[in-house]
């Protein structure tokens, strides 16, 4: 037996963002990483949440977040990617309407 016959077989997932819709949330792919796709219209706001024990990538396909992390804000804008510890409070803003994609894994 090679090591490719012992390898476990993986299947290619492959989603079109502007497909999902609904709640502003969808998720592409089911287990983990948990991947998120986050619409938001300018004004709306996630309220103040935590994943604990993970770790996140947020990037921000198109528009501008104001992204509250426990006691500090960042300003993120199309193009922008960030990673933090889904320990902490977590508020999303949207400053206009805005895409951002979220990878949450175990941290």
């Amino acid at each position: 037996m090679t090591d490719a016959d012992s390898a476990p077989e993986t299947e290619t997932e492959l989603v079109h963002l502007p497909d999902l819709d609904g709640d502003g949330r969808g998720v592409l792919f089911e287990g983990a990483p948990k991947t998120v796709r986050l619409a938001l219209e300018a004004g709306d706001r996630v309220p103040p949440h935590q994943h604990p024990d993970e770790e996140i990538v947020c990037y921000v396909i198109e528009g501008e977040l104001e992204m509250e992390l426990g006691e500090e804000t960042h300003e993120l804008v199309a193009g922008d990617a960030a990673r933090f510890s889904g320990d902490q409070d977590i508020s999303p803003t949207a400053r206009e309407d805005s895409v951002a994609l979220l990878v949450l894994a175990e941290g």
